[in-house]
């Protein structure tokens, strides 16, 4: 199994659309940057806030 992690501009807006197209939010959650996420089949990939590296 693999597993992917995307980096999103939006992280609650990427949320919801990851669950409207079928994803459920996994009930443990790592880092108030990054969210665990389970696709249909129950796969688990993440959606990263993007890093502003000039900050």
């Amino acid at each position: 199994m693999m597993h992917f992690d995307f980096q999103v501009g939006d992280l609650e807006s990427a949320v919801a659309e990851a669950v409207a197209l079928g994803a459920s939010v996994a009930e443990f959650q790592l880092q108030p940057n990054v969210r665990v996420l389970l696709d249909p089949a129950g796969h688990p990939f993440c959606l990263c806030l993007e890093v502003d590296e000039e900050s």
